[in-house]
């Protein structure tokens, strides 16, 4: 039986106003997922658009999308779309308008893949430090090069041009990925950063990158655009990202002046944000969502909005997480790959036609790292973008199988197309 909450108890229809006066028309965000439906020369396609505007109908408050890349270098995977420059403004503002015709933000995800990036795919790879993957991920990851101090400087000037690229075509604001192992998240964890210059050395160094960078964006885009970022809780690393490090980036960043603060963790070697950590108490369990201690923790330290992805699975869980106070918005992510609609459901106190189940093809070194679900979902995305209805049924073994095969090919095009360019 689908169960219904009290439409005065449903605090996810409530909207949301963030300090510099934007609103969310209500609580529920679709999160960041790998989408990989760019042409494989990096450009926006009607997929894409397709995608958007069916979510941008189903009543949530705000879509953030797919991690975009700034530098045509650096890909984090065949398909990325890159932003780099303004020959692509036609077919963003089309993006921009698919998703906010029917009422709801659009906040374009910001990204530099760093170290994670799978072999062959770009010329070399950069990182803060020449820091290997563990040994059973170094046949799909290269040992990164140490950035120099010009290249640094590069990519944060190439983070502001992006942002100030997409406010012009129309999105709603600007996030900055600071998690899951990329760039950002790299130089702020003292595993991956090992530098002793002014980007590395003490937790304060650490946090110059991310600190520029904000600056850069907020220069290019003015103080109204909002821009928000995504910080792990920890990397859940042996000496990696603590949740103290990432606590103090928070203040550090809110005294900044930014606008929103998305909670997560893990790297592509701990991928705490595909829900493969260790066992939790049940008491923690019970609460659903997989960052909500430490969303406590970080609301005693800021007042900045807070929205935490993942784990959510009902509307009694959301609503108990919005009711406890340690967060504002809720991410959803997984559930609208496989039940785009369900935001209107749950805007409704119902609960999604759908549930998100764990995804496995069988072979226990593939099912432990957390990129293979990123393949069954990208997948449903597809789908989604090509006007069809999502496949909740689909198989994860073929998933996988289609998905390594669409990557090692789609690996290949994108070189031959930079070669010849």
């Amino acid at each position: 039986m689908t169960k219904t909450a009290k439409p005065a108890e449903n605090l996810l229809a409530q909207p949301l106003q963030l300090g510099n006066g934007s609103v969310f028309r209500n609580r529920l965000v679709k999160a960041s997922m790998s989408e990989a439906l760019a042409t494989y020369g990096n450009r926006p396609t009607a997929k894409l658009i397709e995608l958007y505007r069916r979510w941008g109908a189903s009543g949530i408050g705000m879509l953030l999308t797919g991690n975009v890349m700034i530098d045509r270098r650096a890909l984090g995977e065949p398909g990325n779309v890159v932003i780099e420059d303004e020959s692509d403004l036609p077919m963003l503002r089309q993006w921009a308008k698919a998703a906010t015709d029917n009422g709801a933000a659009v906040w374009v995800q910001l990204n530099h893949p760093g170290k994670q990036s799978t072999k062959g795919l770009n010329e070399s790879t950069l990182a803060p430090s020449a820091v290997p993957f563990r040994k059973d991920m170094q046949a799909m990851f290269e040992t990164p090069r140490e950035a120099t101090a010009a290249e640094i400087g590069d990519i944060i000037q190439r983070f502001g041009n992006s942002a100030a690229i997409c406010k012009e075509a129309g999105f709603s604001g600007v996030q900055i990925h600071g998690a899951h192992g990329y760039l950002v998240s790299q130089f702020l964890s003292p595993h991956h950063n090992l530098r002793t210059d002014d980007w590395g050395g003490t937790p304060e160094k650490r946090r110059h990158f991310v600190m520029a960078v904000y600056a850069e964006i907020r220069r290019r885009v003015g103080p109204e655009f909002p821009v928000g970022i995504k910080l792990n809780s920890a990397d859940f690393q042996r000496g990696g990202f603590t949740e103290e490090e990432s606590i103090a980036t928070m203040q550090a960043l809110a005294d900044a002046g930014i606008d929103l603060i998305e909670i997560s963790g893990g790297t592509y070697e701990a991928p705490a944000m595909a829900g493969t950590m260790q066992p939790v108490k049940a008491s923690t369990a019970s609460r659903e969502a997989y960052f909500l201690d430490f969303a406590e923790k970080a609301r005693a330290a800021i007042k900045v909005p807070l929205m935490v992805t993942g784990g959510f699975r009902s509307v009694a869980g959301m609503n108990d997480a919005l009711r406890s106070g340690a967060l504002d918005l809720i991410g959803l992510a997984r559930l609208l790959a496989i039940d785009p609609e369900a935001p209107a459901a749950l805007l409704q106190g119902r609960e999604a036609a759908h549930a998100v189940r764990a995804i496995k093809t069988g072979i226990g070194m593939v099912d432990r790292m957390g990129i293979m679900e990123i393949f069954w979902y990208t997948l449903q995305l597809n789908r989604i973008g090509s006007g069809k209805n999502p496949d909740p049924d689909a198989s994860g073994l073929w998933a996988f199988l289609k998905a390594i095969s669409r990557s090692g090919w789609g690996t290949v095009k994108t070189r031959r197309l930079r070669a010849s360019t």
